[in-house]
């Protein structure tokens, strides 16, 4: 099980470094990843581990950000130079590795993939990736229900309405919108290699 103190010394951390809108935002991604590692037979530690650290770096400047991708020598296209809160998730992952000494990959990769997703993520990525979309914070209507129940029962097929919904949501604010994430809808829709069989509207936000 994972140590009860390291979670302590992990939350007192983001009590100091991020709202506590944003805390218990993440304490509900936390408990949501763990549902969906259960039902999808996944390690439970690990889904804990990867919710409560995904956002680590989400208060982070856009000018710190950016300097620690470069230093990462993470790749840096336009989108992310104009939108450097996009790194939050890759940049999160550093700071659970120099913070808290994580070395787990899987949890690593998880953290990393949680916001534009990436094509091939593994099942860990999927539930975290979902979980921070679908949480119940984000709201109650039918499209985020039915988009929940989906994910409970198919990963492949929920990150790939998952994504279709962020996407709309972001045409609607006329917003850009980065190859990561279209690659990963269709990377996941040609998983599931089937039409849905509930319509589903964005209506969730990241």
């Amino acid at each position: 099980m994972w140590d009860a103190s390291f979670r302590q010394g992990v939350l007192d951390w983001l009590a100091a470094n991020v709202p506590a809108s944003r805390l218990n935002h993440i304490l509900r991604v936390e408990a949501m990843a763990v549902e969906l590692a259960v039902q999808h037979g996944l390690n439970v530690d690990q889904a804990a581990q990867s919710g409560l650290m995904h956002d680590l770096a989400k208060y982070f400047k856009p000018e710190r950000l950016l300097k620690m991708a470069r230093s990462a020598d993470i790749e840096l296209d336009p989108i992310l130079v104009d939108n450097p809160h996009l790194l939050h998730a890759d940049i999160s992952a550093i700071v659970a590795q120099n913070e808290f000494g994580v070395v787990d990959e899987a949890v690593l990769q998880a953290i990393r993939h949680h916001t534009l997703g990436q094509p091939e993520m593994p099942p860990l990525s999927c539930v975290v990736y979902l979980a921070d979309s679908l949480e119940p914070g984000r709201g109650d209507n039918p499209a985020l229900q039915s988009l929940r129940q989906i994910s409970r029962e198919n990963l492949y097929q929920g990150v790939w309405l998952t994504a279709e919904a962020s996407m709309e949501l972001l045409f609607g604010r006329r917003c850009l919108i980065h190859p990561r994430t279209i690659a990963t809808r269709n990377w996941a829709m040609q998983v599931t290699g089937k039409t849905p069989t509930v319509a589903v509207k964005a209506e969730n936000q990241r």
